[in-house]
C-alpha cells in the first residue's frame, strides 16, 4: 500500500513527485506579501481585471488596503497616473460596488485615488499594461498561398494553425527581401 503523497506517513512527510502548478509553490509567500498591504483576499490582487473590468484595470492598480481604528470598514488606495485620476474618480462607487462584492461583504467603506507610489515620488513611476496592438492586413496573395498550403488538412484547428504558420513564414520572407 502507498501512503498518500503530501501526508503525513509514519512521522515524514512526502513531497510530490513531477511538476506542481507555480501557484501551489508561491501561495505561501503570496498571501504574506499581501497580508503586509493589508490585502486580507489576495483574489483582490490576482483577479483586479475580473474584478473592476479590463478598461478599469488598464489604469488603476490597488496599492494597499487600510484599516481604521475603529474597524469599521477599511480604505482601499487606488494607484493610476495623473491624466486617468479624474476618470477614475468619477467610477470610484461602482469600483467599492465590485470590490466588496469580491469580498462577499462591505470591507471597504473608502476608496482614495494617489497618482503616486506610496513610497514617494520617485518610485512613482507607474507602468499599466499597454493598449492593444493593432493587427495588420496581410497581403492577400499571402493569404491565398497560405489557404492552398493547408488544403489538403481535415481538422479545422490544425489547418487554421498550418495557415498562420504560413502567413507569419511568407510575411517574414517578405519583409527580409524588401531589406536587403
Amino acid at each position: 500500500m502507498k501512503p498518500p503523497v503530501g501526508k503525513q506517513f509514519e512521522g515524514k512527510t512526502r513531497r510530490m513527485r513531477g511538476f506542481e502548478a507555480a501557484s501551489g509553490l508561491l501561495k505561501e509567500r503570496i498571501r504574506t506579501a499581501g497580508e503586509s498591504r493589508g490585502f486580507a483576499v489576495t483574489r483582490l490582487l490576482t483577479a483586479w481585471g475580473e474584478i473592476v473590468g479590463s478598461d478599469l484595470a488598464a489604469v488603476t492598480r490597488p496599492v494597499k488596503v487600510g484599516y481604521g481604528k475603529g474597524g469599521m470598514g477599511a480604505t482601499l488606495t487606488l494607484l493610476t497616473t495623473s491624466s486617468n485620476g479624474p476618470m477614475v474618480q468619477m467610477q470610484l462607487p461602482a469600483i467599492k460596488e465590485k470590490v466588496n462584492a469580491c469580498y462577499g461583504y462591505a470591507a471597504i467603506s473608502r476608496v482614495v485615488v494617489t497618482q503616486t507610489a506610496p513610497m514617494g515620488f520617485a518610485e512613482g513611476q507607474v507602468e499599466f499594461a499597454p493598449a492593444p496592438a493593432k493587427k495588420a492586413v496581410p497581403d492577400p496573395a499571402i493569404q491565398a498561398e497560405a489557404s492552398r498550403t493547408a488544403t489538403g488538412v481535415h481538422d479545422n484547428a490544425l489547418r487554421e494553425a498550418l495557415e498562420s504558420l504560413t502567413q507569419n513564414f511568407l510575411s517574414r520572407a517578405k519583409l527580409q527581401k524588401t531589406k536587403s
